[in-house]
């Protein structure tokens, strides 16, 4: 398909204008809804045409700045654009941006880091106040003005649900085989009225094909022809495959002894170079049949999907290398049959993640002795992008794994500490910590029992023993003896770690 025929309604294609006519509609003080979900999906155009419209305004001595909201991390053409005009007054619900970041931790942006289940139903109830323009790129619009989705789903049925008003980037560079690959439901009802999503396995659809917006609120429809943020992948390393090892011995063991049928349960994965080779991996091991319910498609699991191993894929979105994506486009139509995209208040539902029994593996920056997992803060107070969609499955999976290096910064770190600076998943989310060190099954320990059990499989061997010392002093001198710590010593590491010495 080219441009021209892709937008099919009439009414929608009389609102046809450019990308700098329609950033003109957005007006400072507004909250805008974008669409993107790591990398994908997220308007090409309307965005920076929006940064130049605030720097000019800028220049003329008018404050000009909007809240941000969107599915997850976009690309620098919205996040990077926009934070780099100092256009963002508030930013949610996660981020991974540099410019981002450096603004937030220079406390020149507001960030909200929020489960990613929760933003959907918090507009619905109110919670984050107006939402005044959504900003959504489709792949094109049918006669009747239904919306054919892009290459992710994200928040873009709650956007053009609630926002009062709407721009449409219409992208022609979006393959035309992605319709009827989403699945979006509409069930979705406010307390007390609520019913239970009828998802019972992880290759169900329950929903419809297209998203619904009602024509009268679109103001703008933009036309692009511009490509997704496609990030490469580094190939596993020496200490990637060594937790991909791990994981899968344990799963394994969780087989033989009946915890988990021959083609496991749903797979959730969360995104980056560690859970590539977790996947790539399993698509080398002995496990058939295989299923996912997991809120990001990364390359790892399209090789999967290639090979047969993985039988079926649900996510939100993709985020692919252009390698991996020029794989996808060229057997779109194959692909279809076994992967759905679903918006992400379905596909990180807590409901729907604990009915299908998944198995949920992430990524941290530290862990302390006694399992609890920070995700998201550096050093205690220097946020990195956010929480995102791990809390909303490890506190409801089978089962809970993270997965970290041992160690940081060349040695100079341990990511296992005596406590973690900032906590994202408490001790009680999490059942199994991996390095390449080695696996700790937390399951049915007590904290002093959790503690051993890291120190001796988890933490690297050049930061054992001081562990160990801790944690021993802590069990003789701590005032109490279920957690024992030493909170005049407890961010030592830390404060060293911030002077510039090794921990």
């Amino acid at each position: 398909m080219n441009k021209e025929n892709r937008i099919h309604c009439a009414a929608l294609r009389s609102k046809v204008m450019s990308a700098t006519e329609a950033a003109s509609l957005i007006q400072s003080g507004m909250n805008v809804g974008m669409s993107g979900f790591t990398g994908s999906g997220y308007p090409k155009a309307v965005p920076s045409a929006l940064a130049k419209h605030i720097m000019d305004a800028n220049l003329n001595g008018k404050r000009f700045k909007i809240g941000v909201w969107t599915g997850a991390s976009t690309a620098p053409e919205l996040d990077g654009a926009l934070a780099m005009v100092d256009g963002i007054e508030m930013r949610l619900p996660y981020q991974s941006d540099p410019t981002c970041r450096k603004r937030i931790n220079a406390g020149e942006m507001e960030y909200i880091d929020i489960h990613l289940s929760h933003v959907a139903q918090f507009v619905w109830f109110g919670f984050l106040g107006k939402l005044d323009v959504a900003v959504v790129e489709v792949a094109g619009i049918l006669e009747d003005g239904r919306l054919i989705p892009s290459s992710s789903i994200g928040n873009n049925k709650t956007w053009l649900d609630q926002a009062d008003k709407v721009i449409l980037e219409v992208n022609s560079w979006q393959s035309s085989q992605l319709e009827g690959m989403h699945d979006i439901w509409y069930g979705t009802q406010l307390p007390p009225n609520r019913q239970p999503i009828p998802l019972v396995r992880s290759a169900d659809r329950i929903g419809e094909p297209y998203l619904r917006c009602d024509p009268e609120k679109v103001i703008a429809v933009v036309e692009t022809h511009a490509p997704d943020r496609n990030s490469a992948f580094a190939p596993p390393d020496a200490n990637s495959k060594l937790i991909a090892g791990h994981i899968l011995e344990f799963l394994q063991y969780e087989v033989k002894k009946g915890r988990l049928p021959r083609e496991l349960l749903p797979l959730q994965s969360g995104v980056g170079n560690i859970a590539n080779a977790v996947m790539a991996g399993l698509n080398e091991g002995p496990f058939e049949n295989l299923t996912a319910y997991t809120e990001v498609l990364q390359d790892g699991m399209l090789a999967m999907l290639k090979s047969g191993k993985l039988a079926s894929a649900s996510a939100t979105a993709f985020s692919l290398s252009n390698e991996a994506l020029a794989e996808l486009n060229a057997d779109l139509a194959r692909y279809r049959e076994r992967i759905i995209l679903r918006p992400q208040e379905i596909s990180n539902h807590p409901e729907v993640i604990r009915r299908l029994g998944v198995i949920a593996m992430n990524g941290l920056i530290e862990a302390d002795i006694y399992g609890n997992v920070n995700s998201t803060h550096v050093m205690g107070s220097q946020i990195m992008n956010g929480i995102g969609g791990s809390g909303d499955f490890a506190r409801n999976a089978y089962l809970s794994i993270f997965m970290t290096p041992s160690q940081a910064k060349n040695g100079a770190i341990s990511c296992i500490v005596p406590m973690a600076s900032h906590v994202d998943h408490t001790e009680h989310d999490v059942q199994v910590l991996v390095t390449e060190q080695g696996l700790a099954d937390l399951r049915g320990l007590s904290p002093k029992q959790r503690a051993k059990a890291i120190i001796e499989n988890c933490a690297h061997p050049n930061f054992r023993p001081a562990l160990s010392d801790y944690y021993k002093r802590a069990l003789q001198f701590s005032p109490g003896r279920q957690t024992p710590h030493l909170l005049e010593e407890v961010f030592g590491w830390h404060l060293r770690a911030l002077r510039g010495e090794r921990m």
